[in-house]
């Protein structure tokens, strides 16, 4: 847990993110030194409400096991996270697996992060995930066409080419 930079003594809780003349500055500030600095909760009001509406996604049946199973970082149980639908920290992810993912399936439609890609990193894990038999049927193609070039034989280039095209464009 990352410590409060403006104290230093309390563990931070309020990550701050400004942008000024251009200049992006972050910093992680403990709850009182937030509050002194006029950082506040604006979903306060909403937070129990909010919470009450995470944690009925975790269930109330809790086997005997995971109730007395604490984070050993931020000390947090399962019941603790079912209810107050907060998870204590990233260990938390990990330790209580078993149980949360399930939940985090059913709220957010999938378990692992798929995070974004460039146009050019989907094209290539498109690329990647084609059947390799295509795509070696392809190089081998390109490399009958050079033959036929070698050989003169332009017909059969011609073939080969427009067979190459097509299988591309059906990628």
């Amino acid at each position: 847990m990352r410590k409060c930079d403006k104290c230093g003594a309390e563990n931070a809780t309020t990550h701050v993110k400004t942008i000024i003349n251009g200049e992006l500055q972050e910093y992680d500030l403990c709850t009182s030194c937030a509050h002194k600095l006029g950082y506040t909760n604006v979903f306060a009001d909403m937070e129990s409400d909010f919470s009450h509406l995470l944690g009925s996604f975790f269930g109330n049946v809790l086997p005997a096991r995971t109730q007395s199973t604490r984070c050993e970082f931020c000390g947090a149980t399962y019941p603790e996270i079912a209810r107050s639908g907060h998870v204590g920290c990233a260990n938390c992810y990990t330790l209580f697996a078993d149980r949360l993912n399930p939940s985090i399936l059913r709220i957010h439609g999938n378990a692992a992060h798929c995070g974004k890609h460039s146009k050019q990193a989907a094209a290539e894990l498109q690329e990647a995930a084609e059947p390799l038999s295509k795509r070696d049927r392809i190089k081998e193609l390109q490399t009958e066409l050079e033959k036929a070039v070698e050989r003169q034989d332009f017909e059969q280039a011609a073939k080969l080419r427009d067979q190459i095209k097509e299988m591309e464009a059906s990628k």
